[in-house]
């Protein structure tokens, strides 16, 4: 017969009833459990951050306050252009000198009038000048090389060119200077020193020459 003052005697009880004590004991081992949690995962961030490749990056000029200076083009060369002849007050130094031959050099006042081959009055004194040098040097010899503007056909500018050339040559013979010193030659239309399109492009294209053949 069961002993009703000692139910279950060697039994297990049926129902565990935790009381506060029991709450106490295991209160700091949740706590300490929740720590090595939190420590265990700042440890392992942490640990990510440090393994993060660190990228290097290039050093960034810096800007200037101004715009850069861009240099300037170098020009292309300049077309060759036909020498400048010597005027003819240099010829005398020439004649002096030893330069290669032969050698030409401009009248820088004798010029022509359209369509004529007469020495103009005030060209002479030019002439006269000459005729003074080309004694100095008696051994000299000259060529001299008449021209005209393009108006008129070719043929007739070749003629009036020769026909200027011969004017000259007299009026040095006139000054005493042999005839046999003295060539002459026609340029005609050709090698213009000026534009034939103006009127006084065409008064400098009416010119003669001189060509120093011999000292």
């Amino acid at each position: 017969m069961a002993n009703p003052d000692h139910q279950n005697d060697g039994a297990p009880p049926r129902n565990v009833h935790i009381g506060p004590a029991s709450k106490k004991k295991w209160l700091p081992w949740l706590l300490l459990a929740l720590a090595l949690l939190a420590l265990m995962l700042g440890l392992r961030s942490c640990r990510d951050r440090d393994e993060i490749p660190v990228v290097a990056t290039a050093p960034v000029a810096p800007v200037p306050d101004t715009a850069p200076v861009v240099p300037a083009p170098v020009p292309a060369p300049a077309a060759e252009t036909a020498a400048v002849l010597p005027g003819l007050s240099s010829v005398g130094g020439y004649l002096a000198g030893t330069e290669a031959l032969p050698r030409t050099f401009v009248f820088e006042k004798l010029n022509f009038d359209t369509a004529k081959s007469e020495i103009r009055a005030a060209d002479r004194e030019e002439l006269n000048t000459l005729a003074g040098v080309m004694k100095q040097y008696p051994n000299s010899r000259i060529r001299i090389v008449g021209y005209a503007d393009a108006r008129g056909t070719a043929p007739a500018n070749a003629t009036l060119g020769k026909d200027r050339a011969e004017s000259v040559k007299a009026a040095l013979v006139a000054q005493g200077i042999a005839a046999e010193r003295l060539e002459t030659a026609s340029g005609g239309e050709t090698d213009p020193v000026d534009t034939n399109a103006t009127a006084s492009g065409q008064f400098e294209n009416r010119r003669a020459e001189l060509v120093v053949l011999q000292r």
